[in-house]
């Protein structure tokens, strides 16, 4: 089901999305009971990003009553996600385009947490990374090349040389004393990389792709796959069964959920 502004979306609505391709969002897991971790982060992150992309403001009360009437009959876990956008938007004057729109639709969720992941490095760096918007042509692009080299998906790394993040999450390492490095670099500052960092200790710090694969364990998060294990960078093997990262599985599956 996808509803815009609360209603079934027409196709016409959706045309400026698909051929514009401007526009934000937030991905949010909804676990059984219905609840989700970091909602009040998720509404945050879509107050900001409007401002950002649109020069607007977000009534996050307005999304959370869009979001439950998207959930009502859906099945569980599930992921919703919240995408915002103007239907008036063009390639000649979007800065013309100042009334966005909420648009939910709905997804089931996976397995917490997946199989691990193998990653491919890869030179890239994302448009505006503060902001988790629709641009990911250059994401999936990746993501494909390193699908194709037989690796799950791509680990992003700057043209200075260091590590920042992956495809569509953050990633982070745990160094050989048992903590928890997440990369000094321009990022999107995730939902569940906030969650993680209040309940694990951690340190910030820039991270070559050398000094990366000599890490204990790396691991990728973001909301729907929680703390999903690398099993490899490149060439360089990463245990799956890592404590800290058993213990990082659990503190994150102990956040309680709020409710919208």
């Amino acid at each position: 089901m996808v509803t815009l502004d609360g209603k079934p979306v027409a196709v016409e609505d959706l045309l400026p999305l698909a051929l514009t391709n401007m526009g934000h969002f937030t991905s949010m897991r909804v676990a059984e009971d219905g609840s989700i971790r970091g909602l009040t982060l998720h509404m945050e992150r879509l107050v900001r990003d409007c401002k950002i992309v649109w020069s607007a403001d977000l009534d996050p009360d307005r999304v959370r009553d869009y979001v439950r009437q998207a959930l009502e009959g859906q099945s569980r876990p599930c992921v919703v996600r919240v995408t915002i956008y103007d239907p008036k938007v063009g390639m000649g004057r979007p800065a013309d385009a100042n009334q966005p729109r909420v648009l939910v639709s709905v997804r089931s969720a996976g397995p917490l947490p997946p199989e691990p992941l193998r990653a491919k490095s890869m030179v890239y760096e994302r448009d505006l990374p503060e902001v988790k918007h629709v641009g990911l042509f250059g994401a999936l692009h990746a993501r494909g090349a390193a699908q194709r080299a037989d690796f799950g998906d791509a680990l992003f790394v700057g043209k200075d040389g260091l590590v920042s993040e992956g495809g569509t999450w953050n990633v982070a390492f745990v160094d050989q004393e048992g903590t928890v490095v997440w990369p000094e670099a321009p990022v999107l500052p995730g939902v569940t990389m906030a969650l993680l960092q209040q309940h694990a200790e951690h340190r910030i710090a820039t991270v070559t792709l050398e000094q990366a694969k000599g890490m204990a364990a790396a691991f990728a998060t973001n909301t729907s796959i929680g703390v999903r294990p690398l099993s490899a960078i490149d060439d360089i093997e990463f245990p799956t069964e890592h404590p800290v990262l058993n213990q990082l599985q659990k503190a994150y599956l102990s956040i309680p959920g709020e409710t919208l």
